[in-house]
Parts: structure tokens; sequence; C-alpha cells
């Protein structure tokens, strides 16, 4: 271990940046500051990042890990805070600047994330984006809340503006407990002296006082002037000044490192990582993109010094620019940066209390006496009050809820899912919360455990130390969120973050970027250097199932690829690992939220996008909520849960006569109907006509070809099968031959031996596969002597676990030693061999909690496709998206459904469904540029017999149904029932009606005497031409109109020659049919010509062919039917080096 640097001059630098708080300004996280600061022999470091206290949790984690490896180092909490005098005199300020349009639309961007951009906060013009530096440090608890308070504000209403602000009166509420410093050339002083650059230092002097004084009003003693070292002469004319009104005001000066980089060598890696984050942002256009060579260039260093560093930084800086201080001064400024930090700032550990909401607990209750209260109403509702076997697994459930004190996050769950189910549909259940009673008779899951065979061990077990963690599925997640913010309070329920980081692929693009490489050779390696290095990876760590991202190191090693591109690009190489992993922007969380009492209090809340979300994140990655009190709930949006409630919508409508069904009749359908608890989940019908019959449209968990085939394949008959099929569908089943090997037994279950009762009991459902982890530990608690559930849940994990640590190691042997020896005083001798296969199907057993209830959820979708297949497919169109709406139409043709275009007389605002069921309606809402208004009018006067009374109606309000719906209502070709004999075309129509349209006059019949002359003007425009009709078609309603390019007989011959589809490429074939819709001009980077050519086919699905060496009088007719022999491969996708001789115009 290397022995700690030694420092004469005691220093804690009371300045510093991460790039958790400050991206694209700061390099590397806390806990990297803090570790070097601690080698370089400082005991406590702050961390004051800009406007915001996103790695307070790096900090506050990685100081306990410091604690508990017997360090003694001190975290100091801080923020480097933008401050303004008066937020009311600033915003007044940006409404004038608003009132001028010219200047409001250039400042009118709000960016997701702020970057600290120095040159703004010395600008002397753009007075919008004033602000001043102020670093603010926690002195205890109390001034930790109050940043808290401070930061949350600064983020909401006026006080937030492309950065957060706040004012002496924020400072003034919530300064108790807080320690201030004046900060760096971005500081209140340093504006001062910015805006009066051309006035004597005297002036600025007297100015700076003036405004100190209020400082020293609000933070007496706690207030500190702030002095820095390095070459730039600013830095120490703003010294001279500060050292000034120091000494007038008697106000005790302290120095800082200003730390931006954990180690002194990153220097230039951070002013790489500061380059890319500004080199394709638009908002500052003019920045430079350039590294000085040298570190004399730059003119500072900015990583965390110690007290003897600090000093040699003042000698040399000050020499080299000239100026001369008094040394006591600066040596007592920097030793007092040590005092602040042990003697005026506490010893304190932050509160890390669980914060959940008061208001689910009624008065007189407590959060056990309530959820024990509930859990009974629960049970009488369900039926099962008297039940002895329910009773005993209630009384066990809560007895270990209580223990681990979580009844006030199931009471809080509860009133999320209560909320949710009076305005949604939500899933029945997800994860393995479903293995929960409790759960169910809250009716935040809808599966019986009991009756389904689902396990709360799996949910939870009595040793657990991790909240629970329930996944809700709901129709329509953000519109849940919203509400509940409304109803509880935005500072109640707040989204969580996630930071997304620079990842090696994208990381190699943005570098090969800045060092100008071609970027044919930069994607060249980036598309296949991980898979070059994966199964080598996998080999080394002895993995043969499941997915594997290698590390960096990994693809380093196993990848020839990146080792040629590094060797020839060494720039690349120096600074990949030190630019890996840091923080590229903020976003949110799917589903993620934080409910809790006034959080703006508890934790520093953030702006980003205009919503305030939380400045920590939770997720696989980072755990950073809950180890500081705050639970996450995950409120996730299921697009099939909307179909169902569309399908329910439409059923409503056409078989119990309701005109406009509400959600609470909706609600009564699904409840009577699809509830898991009443419908029937073993209709053979349905499996039959369903699953086994390959009708796949809308069905959850079936959108892949590869999961529908070994669907159908496995002749599913049940639930379980069906959770079988779904858990097999995964990359590490698949690879390992286990779908291959299910459907066999499957086909010929008499070949399949159980060794025992017991193996029989659990496996016979799965046709002897341990499918689900349930399995593995019903296993091994049944068969082993002395083991639980709980101890085969953790035998579960401890399998799936690689590395294990010397405890752990010692408990699997001991659940290994007890699962033989019940073995054998169970007769069973094939004990060994059952555990070997535990360790195999351990790598890719599915979770069956989750598997249940996902299936139950592909169930109801085919019960409705069933029994309501025209309500199913319109509801299913209803929710593809632009993207995959030609591919969705396509399924309900091949289901055997006639599509009709678009209607002014018979389409509404979602598909329609005809009387007799078999013919769907695109709907109005489809067309692009069309607003709702207009779709309200035309729904509210129609039938329109003629253009006449569409264009010319009392009852039509033209400002809604204006010239610009007319325009593409035409287009879209949804007026063509009203083209009578009177026009040669849909072309001659739009000319006399919609471009030229006819004013609307008192007199009636000048109207009708301009839409005649019109008629006649306008008569020689005829038909439009089939490359218009396709192209106002596929870009009005995004559906790209096969039938004008393909007839039936062609696509026919073509599977009669056995030409596929290109999206059904065989590539022992290598020929297949498709139409080009847009060409791509590119060239290599030797200047040869290629092509992009993206291309569609009979199944609606988009691809793109790379044409190599494009000739001069090559042509590629667009919208046109062509066959050609095409090369596939992984790196580049489908390819030719010849359009001349391998592709054939087919019509």
């Amino acid at each position: 271990m290397k022995e700690r640097t030694k420092s004469k001059l005691k220093f804690v630098n009371l300045h510093g940046h991460s790039c958790a708080g400050s991206p694209f300004d700061a390099l590397g996280y806390p806990d990297e500051h803090m570790d070097f600061s601690y080698n370089n022999g400082c005991d406590a470091l702050a961390i004051t990042d800009h406007g915001n206290m996103n790695g307070f949790s790096h900090q506050f984690l990685h100081w306990k890990k410091m604690k508990n490896e017997g360090k003694e180092f001190k975290a100091v909490y801080g923020v480097e805070a933008y401050f303004h005098p008066s937020i009311k005199e600033w915003k007044e300020e940006k409404l004038r600047i608003e009132e001028d349009k010219k200047l409001a639309k250039k400042l009118a961007k709000t960016e997701g994330m702020s970057i600290e951009d120095e040159g703004s906060t010395r600008s002397r013009n753009s007075p919008i984006n004033h602000r001043r530096h102020l670093v603010l440090l926690a002195q205890n608890q109390t001034g930790l809340n109050n940043l808290f308070s401070l930061v949350s504000k600064s983020h909401q209403g006026d006080n937030y503006y492309r950065f957060p602000r706040m004012d002496y009166d924020l400072l003034r509420e919530h300064s108790e407990g807080v320690v201030v410093t004046s900060a760096c050339l971005g500081g209140y002083i340093a504006k001062i002296m910015w805006q009066m650059l051309d006035q004597s230092d005297e002036e600025i002097i007297e100015e700076a006082v003036q405004q100190s004084k209020e400082m020293l009003e609000i933070f007496g003693e706690r207030f500190f002037l702030e002095l820095q070292w390095n070459s730039i002469p600013e830095q120490h004319r703003l010294n001279k000044i500060i050292i000034a009104v120091a000494q007038k005001l008697d106000i005790k000066l302290v120095s800082t490192a200003d730390a931006h980089y954990p180690r002194p060598d990153l220097w230039k890696d951070r002013l790489l990582y500061r380059n890319l984050g500004w080199m394709n942002r638009k908002t500052n256009p003019d920045y430079e993109i350039s590294i000085p060579s040298t570190l004399k260039e730059v003119g500072y260093e900015l990583y965390p010094k110690n007290g003897d560093q600090m000093w040699q930084a003042y000698k040399d800086y000050s020499a080299e620019v000239g100026e001369t201080y008094d040394d006591d001064l600066v040596r007592g400024s920097i030793e007092r940066t040590h005092w602040i930090t042990h003697e005026l700032i506490s010893d304190f550990e932050p509160d890390v209390e669980v914060r959940l909401p008061d208001f689910v607990v009624p008065e007189n209750e407590t959060a056990d006496s309530q959820l024990t209260k509930l859990a009974a109403e629960g049970m009488a509702e369900f039926g099962v009050a008297d039940s002895a076997e329910y009773n005993a697994r209630l009384n066990e459930e809560l007895e270990v809820i209580k223990e681990r004190g979580f009844a006030k996050y199931f009471l809080t769950m509860k009133a999320i899912t209560d909320r949710a189910n009076k305005m949604m549909l939500s899933g029945p259940g997800r994860g393995s919360a479903a293995g929960s009673l409790l759960a169910y008779v809250l009716k935040i899951t809808q599966i019986d455990p009991i009756k389904h065979g689902l396990l709360f061990s799996r949910f939870m077990t009595k040793d657990s130390t991790d909240y629970p963690d329930i996944d809700f599925d709901v129709s329509h997640n953000m519109e849940l969120k919203e509400v509940l913010a409304e109803e509880w309070g935005e500072d109640s329920v707040v989204p969580i973050s996630n930071f997304n980081t620079l990842k090696l692929r994208s990381l190699i693009k943005d570098l090969g970027k800045f060092y100008g490489i071609p970027f044919t050779e930069v994607n060249k390696v980036t598309s296949v250097m991980i898979m070059e290095a994966t199964p080598l990876a996998k080999s080394e760590h002895g993995i043969t199932a499941g997915m594997y991202v290698p590390t960096y190191e990994e693809t380093l090693r196993y990848s020839e690829s990146l080792q040629g591109f590094l060797e020839k690009y060494p720039d690349v190489g120096e600074r990949l690992k030190a630019l890996l992993g840091q923080v590229r922007s903020v976003s949110r969380h799917a589903g993620g939220i934080v409910v809790g009492d006034d959080l703006k209090k508890a934790m520093p809340l953030i702006s980003s996008g205009g919503v305030i979300q939380t400045p920590w994140s939770e997720g696989q990655n980072l755990r950073h909520l809950e180890p500081l009190g705050f639970i996450k709930f995950d409120v996730l949006g299921l697009t099939t849960l909307s179909i169902m409630e569309g399908a329910i919508y439409h059923i409503l409508r056409r078989h119990h006569d309701i005109e406009e069904p509400t959600f609470d009749q909706i609600r009564e359908f699904y409840d009577k109907n699809l509830h898991p608890d009443v419908i029937d989940l073993e209709d053979e019908e349905v499996f039959k006509d369903i699953f086994q019959a390959g009708k796949w449209a809308g069905i959850f968990q079936f959108a892949n070809e590869g999961a529908q085939k070994l669907c159908s394949n496995s002749k599913v008959e049940s639930i379980i099968d069906l959770s079988a099929v779904t858990s097999i569908y995964r990359p590490g089943p698949l690879s390992a031959g286990v779908d291959k090997d299910y459907i066999e037994a499957k086909e010929s279950p008499q070949y399949i031996k159980y060794d025992h009762p017991i193996i029989r009991e659990i496996l016979e459902p799965t046709y002897g596969f341990m499918i689900f982890q349930e399995q593995i530990a019903r296993l091994a608690a049944e068969l082993g002597k002395g083991l639980t559930l709980d101890d085969g849940n953790k035998l579960r994990k401890l399998l799936t676990k690689k590395g294990l640590s010397e405890k752990k190691m010692r408990q699997k042997a001991d659940i290994k030693q007890k699962f033989l020896e019940g073995c054998r005083e169970k007769g069973f001798k094939g004990g060994e061999a059952l555990w070997k296969k535990f360790e195999y199907f351990s790598g890719y057993g599915f979770n069956k909690s989750h598997a249940v209830c996902y299936s139950i959820i592909s169930y109801q979708c085919a019960w409705l496709y069933k029994y309501f297949s025209s309500e199913w497919m319109a509801a299913f169109l209803d929710a593809e998206p632009d993207a995959k709406k030609e591919a969705a139409i396509a399924k309900a043709k091949g289901a055997g459904f006639n599509v009709e275009k678009i209607n002014i007389n018979s389409s509404g605002r979602r598909w329609e469904i005809s009387q007799d069921g078999q013919t769907l309606y695109q709907p109005l809402s489809s067309i692009k540029g069309l607003g709702d208004a207009a779709i309200g009018e035309i729904m509210a006067n129609r039938p329109f017999h003629k253009v006449e009374d569409l264009i010319f109606s009392e009852e039509v309000s033209y400002s809604k149904l204006n010239k610009k719906a007319l325009d593409v209502l035409c287009r879209a070709q949804a007026l063509n029932s009203l083209v009578d004999d009177r026009f040669t075309g849909l072309k001659h129509f739009w000319s006399a009606v919609c471009v030229d349209r006819p004013k609307i006059y008192k007199n009636v019949q000048k109207s009708h005497d301009k839409l005649a002359e019109n008629i006649k003007e306008y008569a020689a425009e005829g038909s439009f031409s089939s490359d218009e009709k396709i192209e106002y078609l596929s870009d009005l309603t995004g559906v790209f109109p096969m039938s004008l390019v393909v007839d039936d007989d062609l696509i026919q011959d073509l599977e009669h020659q056995g030409v596929p589809p290109i999206s059904e490429f065989d590539p022992g074939l290598l020929v297949c049919w498709f139409i080009p819709r847009a060409i791509q001009e590119r060239k290599t980077k030797k200047g040869k010509l290629y092509w992009i050519v993206n291309v569609t086919d009979s199944n609606s699905e988009m691809t793109s062919i790379k044409c190599w060496g494009v000739k001069e009088n090559d042509t590629i007719h667009l919208n046109r039917p062509y066959a050609a022999k095409l090369d596939h491969s992984a790196q580049w996708g489908f390819s030719t080096r010849s359009i001349k001789y391998r592709f054939k115009l087919l019509a």
C-alpha cells in the first residue's frame, strides 16, 4: 500500500467539483477526489458542485466506506450556488428582454442539463444569464437541511431559467448552519470587477464592500472571502480587491484549490471532457474546440492539493505574474480551511432515516395496525377470511413485514394503486411481489399466490435488509404520476433521475469526431468490438449462457479490431479510460418516483428539462436513494393495458349500446370478465385459436417472431405452459438449447424420469426442467434437512453470483451439506447430481411470480382477441406508434379484416369498426397536420353528401376546419367520397376546393358561383400522379400504399418462385424483393460514392441496403418493386457491390 503524503501546512479544500454534479466541467466522481485527497495527506474534502448537490450521495456513501476501512477522513457537504442579489429584479429584466421578440427567440430553448460556462459568468452582456458563484457549506444537520432547501427552491419557479438561482432573501431564510465563501472568478466580487473593468480598484472595492456587508449581515462570522492561485492576471487583481475588502470589513480569508479533477495528471482529460460537452451544443457555437499541449499554457492546476502544494502554487503563480502578497496572510488563509472544517463545521453524520409519507397512516393508528386492519378487510372481501391456510400465510407475511418495519411502505404502495385503479387499468402484477398474499388482499396485485403456487420467500425473507421493490404496471403512468403530484403535492411525489454516462461505443465515436478520424474507421471498430470480445470474456469467467457485457479491459484484451484502432490512434486510447463512465446527461427513470412529505427539505431537488426530480439515482448500477432513506416506487407504463382499455371501449359501444363509455364502465367490464379471479384461465378455445394457431396481433410478450414460433411449437395448453415458454425465450436458455429440449419433453412426457416423488411434484408442470427459480428453492427446502424456503431462496442467490466471498462460500457449503444429508434421509441417492443441476439451471432460471403475472396478461389479450376480435384489432391499431402502423395494418389484413382508407364520413378519432365487424376504418386522427378541433367540427356536422355541405355550412366553424385542414384531408384521400362527376380527378378537386378555397360570402350564391368558376378553371388538373399519391399517403397518414406499387398477382408470383420479402431474408438463398423508399448519397474516406437505400416490403418493415461502388449510370427508382441478390453481415447489414447486375426492376 502506498504511503500517504505528508504536508507541513494543514489544509482542506473547501471548493471542489465532480462529474456527478458538474458534468463536462469537472472530471471524476467524489470518491476518486476523496481517495486522492486522503492519500495526498489531507483529512477532509468538500464537494461543491455547480448549482446542485448531485454528488452528495457518492460523497456520503464513500465516506461511510472509508470510515469502515478505518480511515479518518471528514466529508464536507456543500454547493457552489448560482447567486443573484434579487430574483425579483432579475425577473423584471428577463421580462423586458422577452419583449424583444428576436432576443427572446434566441433565449427560448431551455437545456435538459446545465453545463457551467465560465465565460457567461464573466460577461458584461446578456443580463438574462447574469449569475454569481457562491460556495455554501453545511455546518451541521440544520445547515445541511437548509442547503437542501436552498438548492430545491433555486431549481423551482422564477428562480430557475437555464440555471438555478438564489438571492439574498432566500439565503436569509435558510442561513442557519450554513458557512459561506465568496467563490472564484465567477463569484459576486469578481462579477463587480468584470462589470467595472474600466474603473479603478478603489471604486470596485467600494462596491464590493457594500455587497459584502449584506453577506456579513446574513452569515456573520460564518462568511469568508476566498483567494485562489493561478497565472490568470485577473485572478490576482481580484485577490488584491478581496484582501482590501477583508481588511475594511474584518472578514477572514481562505484559499481554495477549486478542484476539477482528482489527480494532477488528469488535466488534459478534464479539458477534453469539457470540449466533448460543448462540441455539439448549439447554445455556444463559438466555443473553441482545442486542448493546450502543456500545462503551462493552461495556467492553473485544479486537483485537490494539500497545504504544501497550495503554498507552492501561491509562490509559483504570484512570481510568474509579478505580484507580491503578505506571506503570513496567505499562510493563514490556507490553514484557516482546516480550522473551519474541524472547529466551525460539526462532526455529524447526515440523517438517513427512511422517509415515507405520514398521510397514509390515519390518526389514532400506527402503520402496523392500519396495515393489519386493511389486510383483514381484504381477506373478507375475497372470501378467504375463514381459511386456515390463508390466515397462516397472511400472518407469516405480516410478521416479517412488521419485524422489518415495512408497513408504511405497503400503505404507500396501496395508496398509489388505489388511486390508479380509479382512473386506469393496472396490471395483475409484476416481479416477485405477486408471491405476497398481503399484496393480493390489498389489491396491489391481482394474482392469488396460493392458487398459483407463488412463494412469499422469493419476494421477502426474514433476514431481508433492503426495502421491498414492487413494480406496478398501469396503462398511462405519466398521467398517474401527474395526478399523484397534483393531489399529494409536487414536493411529495418526485420522479427519479437517471444519470447517463459516457459508454465505450459512443465515447470512441465522440473522440473520433474530436480527433478528425474518418467515420467509416470509427464505425467499423465500434460495430464489431463487443461482438469479438464477448465470447472470449464469457469463456474466461466460465459463463456458458445468458447475456454478458464485457468490461473495457476485456474488450481491449479480446477485440483485435479495437487493439488495431488504438494502435493507429494512440490519443484515443490515452483518453478512453479516464473518460469512460463520466456523466453525459441526466434523464428520468422510466417509472420510478420517490414519495414522502415535503421532499424539498429532505433532498436537494433539481430541474431537468423543466421537470423537478431527485438529485440521486436508484437502479441496477447505482443505489443511492434507499441508503439515504428514500424508497423508490416503480410506476411503469404498459401499452398492452391501454390496448385492453381500448378494446373494452369498443366492446361497450358495439355490444352494450354505450355511446361514450366512461372508465368506471370499462373497469366494471374488466372486473366481471378479465380479472384473473374471474376469467377462465383454462379455456381450450383460447389456447387453440390464438396461441396454437399463431394469431399474434397485440398479444403481450409475443411481438417477436422467435417467441411466436416457440409458443406455437410448444402447443401451450395452460398458464404454466405460457409461463415456461416466456421464461425459456431468453438468451441464456436459448443458447443452452432448452427450448428444443422442452418441446421434445412436452411432446413425449412419458419418457421423463422423476427420481423422487418430491421432484415429480415440483418439476412435472415444466416437464422435468427447472424453469423457475422457485423450483430450486422448493427442491432444496423439501429434500434438504432443516432447510426452509428462505434458505432455498438464499441458495438461489448464492448460485447465481460469481466471485463469492469466503462467508458466502461457507453459507453455500452449509446449505449443500444439509441438502445432501436430507436427500440421504429421504432415500434419494441422486442428491449430488441434482445439486449439479441446481448449479447449471440457476444461470438462467426465471422468476415464476413474474412469469405467471405476465402470462396472464398474455392470456387476457388472447381472450379478447378470441371473443372480440374486431374490437381487439381496432384497439391494437390505435395503440401502435406511427413507425409500426404499416406493419400493424398488414397484420390486420392478414387476419382477414378489410382496412378502409380514411373517410370523412366514417372515420373518427380512433379506429372504427363496421356493423358486421369485418371492416376497420382508419381514423381522422392519423392524418398529420389535422388538429383535434378540426376533427371535432367534422364529427359534429357530418355526414357530408357533397362538397358544398363541407365548405359552405352555417354550422361549421371554419376557423377550426380551415384551409390547412381541407388541404391535408384531400391529399390524404379522406375526401374521395365527395369527388363527384363535376371533377376530372382528385387533383382537380384539391385545386378547386382546397388550394383556391372559395370564400364564404353573405350572399351564398356568390360562394357557389366561385366554386363553379374554380371547377371550370382547374379542370385540366385531373388526378394526382401515382408518385404523388404514394408521397401524400405516406407522409400524411404514415401508411405506405403498398397496393399502388405491387399488386396481389406480383406477390403471388414471387411466392411461387420462392423469393421472400427482405424482412424474411434467407441467408441460404440471398435473393429477396423490396421497395426502395429513399436514397442517401455518401462517400467513403477515399471519396468513393456509395448509397444507403431505405426499403420496405409487404410486411411493412423498414431496413436499409448499402450499395458500394455506385457508378455514374446506376439508377434505382423509388417506390417501385425490385428483386435483388444481396450480401448480409452483422457489421454492415444488407449490402451489394453492383446495382446493375444484382438489382432487377419488377414493375
